[in-house]
């Protein structure tokens, strides 16, 4: 099965109302917000999207929307399906493929943790032969699951065993281990760290799965234009901006900052969920002092 993400894939957020609930009528702006900034290609419900934070039929509600926003944007969609719950994963793979998702990804079980690339092949397996004509990726991301395990083992332990296996997000600073892991058979590595574009590129990357690239994608695809232009002074400093700006967002609180600069681009996604917190009115406001026009016009 071949697939493949090029370029910048947003991970997109979940949208709530005010109060917290599911607002999933936003979806169609998501999108067409995306489309406009040149985002071909989104990976919802993931990280970004809160997923361990929705319940399943907001997950579900969730799929349904992108299904029908994303072809009418001329966006493809990949769903995060992965759960602590194996069943509940395979019953949204199942969902993803009956709504005509173009693929799914998921995590490990970070609770009870596979204890061994076996286990965690067996686990994906699972989930990936619960939509067999979907592209499934592994989703790893080890400072959040606590399962780490070197990607081009489990590539290897993989290849056979998981039919419509096509790669890995990896979202994963390891970039010795990334290159390896490229170095194995024919499957697509997205990366995942916004931060560290430029090195992945510079390692090999072609595609990228990144939360800023909702709101600031135009700085993104300068950088890749300095790069593949050999202007890597340019790459450089482009990145350093990135950075900043992410880091930024992250003194106040990461995504409710990145979801607070949504609403200021147009596009109303409304505040994180609990467990994460969010930026108080004076954070914001000090905020948006701080962010420069470009990133906070749509």
């Amino acid at each position: 099965m071949k697939f493949q993400l090029n370029g910048l894939v947003a991970a997109t957020h979940t949208p709530f109302h005010p109060d917290g609930s599911l607002a999933s009528e936003v979806v169609p702006v998501q999108a067409a917000h995306l489309a406009e900034q040149g985002i071909r290609s989104v990976f919802i419900t993931g990280s970004t999207g809160e997923a361990h934070s929705l319940t399943r039929d907001e997950r579900l509600a969730m799929f349904t929307a992108w299904a029908k926003a994303g072809p009418e944007h001329d966006i493809k969609v990949v769903a995060h399906v992965g759960s602590n719950c194996i069943e509940d994963a395979k019953a949204f793979a199942a969902a993803a493929a009956d709504l005509g998702l173009d693929a799914i990804s998921a995590l490990a079980p970070s609770y009870y943790k596979p204890a061994s690339i076996e286990d965690l092949v067996e686990c994906c397996g699972a989930i990936a032969s619960a939509a067999p004509s979907l592209p499934f990726y592994y989703y790893d991301i080890p400072v959040l699951t606590g399962v780490r395990f070197p990607m081009s083992d489990f590539l290897k332990s993989a290849t056979g065993q998981i039919p419509n296996l096509v790669g890995i997000k990896f979202t994963n600073d390891d970039l010795d281990e990334f290159q390896v892991a490229r170095s194995v058979g024919d499957f697509d590595l997205p990366w995942g760290i916004d931060e560290k574009l430029l090195d992945a590129l510079q390692t090999g990357a072609t595609g990228a799965v990144g939360s800023s690239y909702n709101f600031a994608a135009p700085l993104y695809r300068d950088l890749i234009d300095a790069y593949e232009a050999g202007d890597i002074d340019t790459a450089r400093k482009l990145q350093q901006q990135a950075i900043d700006l992410i880091d930024t967002l992250a003194a106040i609180g990461y995504l409710g900052a990145a979801k607070a600069v949504m609403g200021w681009q147009g596009v109303p996604v409304g505040p994180a969920r609990l467990p994460i917190s969010n930026p108080t009115p004076a954070q914001l406001d000090a905020l948006r002092e701080k962010l420069h026009p470009p990133v906070l016009q749509s």
